[in-house]
């Protein structure tokens, strides 16, 4: 059903772990196509022992080029990219499916989706459930995890919300083609996943949507943690014109509980004085930079 692609580097443990949860919680037959970072911790070697589809590159090349490099070897019509570091949960893909089908004709392709993520520790991400299974794959509480979900635990609910952009991403391999895939000049990965969003926005799609049904356990920042960042925020500014979080807010509207009848996001009220404000600032910021 999803081309998934998968970019590791020296995770092995919780890549093992990732792909498990994809072959044991999952609905549907899925490929799934890694891209080996360096992998001198053995993950080159398991990932072929695995029978997987992968790419390898010699040192860390980081998401961009990791996830273009994998998509090019999908075999199927949709593209989700996911990280090493999370775990995917029963009926993680059906809820996917199910919101993916029940989208207006009208819609065709053109949408983003996102599952939600189970995050350990507090954040201020208002797209998240907070609730520590572990945070790494030794402290792990998976059995409790799978309980909760199969009973419905009420803290782990969460209403669809808008705002898709970080992974686990799905869209349509063509909307992948149509915008090129992740933009190689934020490598190795900062603001990436915002980028790829408004270059969907800017292709015409007007549907992200968090699907609160779908959930995955993210351990957190197990690659970004020790990478030399790029200063992704800036690079957007500079890009786009616009700050990500006047993107996320008047754009995509991150965050808010999706409301069945306005699946379709509009565009922004440029007569309102917050949005004219936010790009302003956006505009100072850019030129004193």
């Amino acid at each position: 059903m999803f081309s998934i692609v998968l970019p590791t580097w020296n995770n092995l443990s919780l890549l093992q772990l990732c792909v498990r949860s994809i072959r044991e919680n999952s609905a549907f037959e899925h490929q799934i196509i890694v891209h080996v970072n360096d992998g001198s911790d053995g993950t080159l070697e398991w990932v072929k022992q695995q029978g997987l589809d992968y790419t390898h590159s010699q040192e860390n090349i980081g998401i961009c080029w990791a996830v273009n490099q994998s998509a090019a070897l999908a075999k199927f019509d949709y593209i989700l990219y996911l990280n090493d570091d999370m775990y995917c949960c029963p009926d993680w893909d059906t809820a996917l499916v199910d919101y993916m089908q029940q989208l207006p004709p009208s819609v065709g392709t053109a949408w983003m989706l996102s599952g939600t993520m189970i995050e350990p520790k507090l954040t201020r991400n208002p797209c998240v459930v907070r609730f520590d299974y572990g945070q790494d794959a030794h402290t792990f509480n998976e059995a409790q995890l799978k309980s909760d979900i199969a009973n419905n635990a009420t803290h782990l609910h969460k209403e669809d919300w808008y705002g898709s952009t970080w992974p686990p991403t799905l869209v349509h391999k063509d909307w992948w083609i149509k915008v090129g895939g992740y933009s190689s000049e934020l490598s190795p990965g900062m603001a990436s996943d915002n980028d790829f969003a408004i270059k969907m926005w800017h292709a015409g799609c007007r549907v992200f949507i968090g699907v609160g049904a779908s959930k995955v356990h993210h351990f957190m920042s197990k690659s970004t943690g020790k990478v030399q960042k790029n200063n992704g925020r800036q690079q957007f500014l500079n890009k786009w014109g616009m700050t990500i979080s006047t993107f996320d807010r008047f754009f995509i509207q991150r965050g808010h509980v999706v409301q069945t009848q306005a699946l379709v996001l509009p565009e922004p009220d440029s007569s309102r004085w917050a949005y004219r404000w936010h790009r302003l600032r956006g505009r100072i910021k850019r030129l004193l930079s």
